[in-house]
């Protein structure tokens, strides 16, 4: 399937781009869905992948297909849905519309929900979730940064979907349990909100006992909800989940040592909500905060602070004037 027939990447933002310029300078067809912003800055400049480590990898725009327009997934063996949870409705149908039956779709989004969303409108496609556990800054002129580490985890399928999308410099691997990883992967998100909020590198936040506090309170409230939800989250390091808010609570040095044994961050990584506020477009907020919200209303567990920081974060998106630079007192109220 990958062989002869491209992977295409339904709206290649940050993240979308990097992965398909991954998989395409490992020799795989890659074709992306693109906004025209996008696909002018990749026409003109090349993609130029960076990261962490100091790596680095440049396609020219001839390296992969560029489309606005939807009937790129006519052949499509494998398509990667990236677009914001807000956009999934829409992408679905134009998959319907356009992708042959027998494509594979995974979904490589944030949030719990897109899965249900995508199969309610895709029929009996099969519909895979993923979870991205990386960060990807878009730098301008073409270049996408990784600024986090980790490996992509893909719902175990009989034709080893995972296996077969694992790239060198882009690892994928099965998990039989995907609900667990992304529940995990949307606990840590939560933090998402405290970055945008400070406007803090997201390794300088991490540094400060005050914010880990804030994060670690914030975590709690959602590991109670998911426990009261009987919903067991599947930490995507070696420490499990559980653990986290007391270690997110220890002294800096302690703390310090734990991740740097555990998580690699780029000392300028930034969350892609505050990627949003800094653009003055929309945060997934709603579908991060927001899910666990919804999931606490109906096993009646109460999180005033998850409720605060949307409330916050709302109040950022409304005024369209970026981060707030807030303090942890300020968003403790």
């Amino acid at each position: 399937m990958i062989a002869d027939r491209p992977i295409v990447v339904a709206g290649a933002g940050a993240i979308g781009c990097f992965v398909g310029g991954m998989l395409a300078a490992s020799g795989r067809r890659v074709a992306l869905l693109v906004r025209p912003r996008v696909k002018t800055e990749i026409e003109r400049f090349g993609l130029l992948l960076t990261d962490f480590d100091g790596s680095e990898n440049k396609l020219g725009a001839g390296q992969l297909a560029l489309s606005e327009d939807p009937s790129i997934f006519h052949s499509a063996g494998i398509v990667l849905v990236t677009v914001k949870s807000a956009d999934t409705a829409a992408v679905a149908e134009q998959i319907a519309q356009h992708a042959p039956e027998d494509a594979v779709i995974v979904s490589l989004q944030n949030g719990v929900g897109n899965v249900a969303a995508l199969r309610e409108r895709l029929g009996g496609r099969r519909v895979l979730a993923g979870m991205v556990p990386f960060n990807v800054i878009a730098m301008g002129e073409g270049r996408f940064h990784r600024s986090t580490s980790g490996d992509i985890h893909v719902g175990e399928d009989a034709e080893n979907t995972a296996g077969k999308l694992s790239v060198a410099g882009l690892t994928m691997r099965a998990s039989g349990d995907i609900t667990g990883v992304q529940w995990g992967k949307l606990i840590i998100n939560l933090n998402n909100a405290l970055s945008a909020l400070s406007d803090m590198p997201l390794a300088a936040q991490l540094a400060s006992r005050d914010w880990r506090r804030l994060f670690a309170d914030q975590m709690a409230e959602g590991l109670a909800v998911l426990k009261a939800a009987h919903i067991v989250p599947v930490s995507s390091t070696p420490i499990p989940m559980s653990w986290s808010p007391t270690l997110l609570r220890l002294p800096d040095a302690i703390f310090g040592a734990i991740l740097g044994r555990t998580m690699k961050i780029d000392p300028e990584a930034r969350s892609s909500m505050w990627q949003d506020l800094k653009q003055g477009r929309k945060t997934e907020i709603d579908y991060l905060q927001g899910a666990v919200i919804a999931l606490a209303e109906r096993n009646y567990v109460a999180v005033p602070l998850m409720r605060r920081i949307v409330a916050l974060i709302k109040e950022a998106e409304a005024a369209g004037n970026g981060p707030l630079r807030m303090t942890p007192q300020q968003i403790r109220g």
